[in-house]
């Protein structure tokens, strides 16, 4: 059917988004270049003066790109339900390219990023304070921090050569995360002037290389690059994906639950009208958190001007928890960056040989390795 007369249009179109998207890459963009200097600034002041943050220069016109989105003949698309996919898709990307364009904008980035990632409801809030009520385990030999970033590195190789697919590594100071993973250039970034323990390094090997990659990877084996792009609405499902890898490797711990749930509630003083200051006193005097933590997830909330995308860690992991122990299909999750809405969609796919079954599976989700019961139980209560 991929050669099929009626699908020539759907793949002239994938291909025409295929190089349009390539020019979006928002967390490259959202990271700010001065992160250094301004937590310097911010501690000397006592956590009074808000940081002024300096962003990369957009190097595309956005307003081109927009009219280029726009301009595809979806209606030659004959099936409805992909012309659909691709309708939402255009809609998610173009709100992508408005939030790269107004990084650093306050007001005008925080709406554009609500427009495209949502914010935390209710349900989600309520999940990370009953996250919280936990007492937190006593830090084990390997939590403490004790590996530099060359020693990071190291340890992500060797973790990747464990896939057959290849990536390149580097390091950067303007990375907001301790490790992230671009998906246009195929590259892990770590970051440059950072402790890692080795629970750290398997969350961030697991996370970063076992999905974040691998997804990159199984989408560029599509015959639809919407595949390695991202379908509408997937951010949810690959977060949750990630956060499950770590519960699946036995790394996640009651700690870093807590911390996806802090960065649930950062997320929602967003939407409070908290300043930077704010949302840092939120964490550092009312929860007690260390003030490195507290600066990394206010940090993470508040560059570009809001950025509300890291509640869904949380309410994803609970998601793909709900969907694993259905006994579903993991797989077809793996496909690409796809969320869990599009299941029976992938599969029409797969029918109709657009799409393929995924040629890299995550080694964590052979099998539970998990040994913490209070994950277990806490996973399971989660609203």
């Amino acid at each position: 059917m991929k050669g099929d007369s009626a699908y020539k249009s759907l793949f002239e179109i994938d291909k025409n988004l295929d190089r349009l998207v390539k020019e979006i890459d928002v967390l490259n963009y959202l990271n700010p270049l001065n992160i250094e200097q301004e937590k310097k600034r911010f501690f000397a002041s006592k956590f009074s003066e808000d940081p002024v943050f300096n962003y990369r220069k957009v190097k595309f016109n956005p307003f081109n790109l927009q009219r280029e989105f726009f301009s595809q003949r979806l209606e030659d698309i004959p099936d409805e339900d992909i012309r659909k996919l691709y309708h939402d898709t255009i809609y998610e990307y173009s709100g992508l390219v408005q939030c790269v364009a107004t990084v650093g904008q306050g007001k005008k980035f925080f709406y554009n990023s609500l427009r495209v990632f949502g914010t935390p409801q209710e349900k989600d809030v309520k999940n990370a304070k009953f996250i919280l009520h936990f007492h937190k385990e006593e830090d084990a030999e390997e939590m403490i921090p004790r590996y530099n970033a060359d020693q990071a590195q190291a340890y992500f190789q060797a973790f990747g050569e464990k896939y057959p697919f290849k990536f390149k590594i580097r390091q950067s100071n303007s990375i907001t995360a301790a490790a992230m993973a671009l998906n246009t250039t195929k590259t892990l970034v770590v970051k440059k002037n950072r402790k890692f323990s080795d629970n750290d390094l398997k969350i961030l090997a697991n996370h970063e290389i076992g999905v974040n990659m691998l997804t990159t990877f199984n989408g560029l084996n599509q015959p639809l690059r919407i595949f390695s792009h991202g379908f509408a609405n997937n951010n949810l499902t690959q977060a949750g994906l990630a956060a499950f890898s770590e519960y699946m490797s036995d790394s996640l711990t009651l700690k870093r639950m807590k911390e996806l749930a802090y960065r649930v509630l950062a997320a929602d003083s967003l939407i409070k009208g908290y300043s930077f200051s704010d949302t840092f006193d939120l964490l550092y005097s009312q929860y007690k958190l260390d003030r490195e933590t507290s600066w990394s997830i206010t940090l993470r909330a508040h560059r570009g001007g809001g950025f509300t995308k890291d509640y869904q860690y949380l309410s994803g992991l609970k998601k793909v928890y709900d969907y694993y122990s259905a006994g579903k299909d993991m797989g077809i999750l793996l496909t690409g960056k796809v969320g869990l809405e599009d299941v029976d969609l992938i599969k029409k796919l797969q029918k109709k040989e657009l799409a393929e079954k995924n040629k890299f599976y995550t080694h964590s989700f052979h099998e539970n390795r998990n040994t913490n019961d209070k994950l277990e139980f806490l996973l399971s209560n989660l609203k």
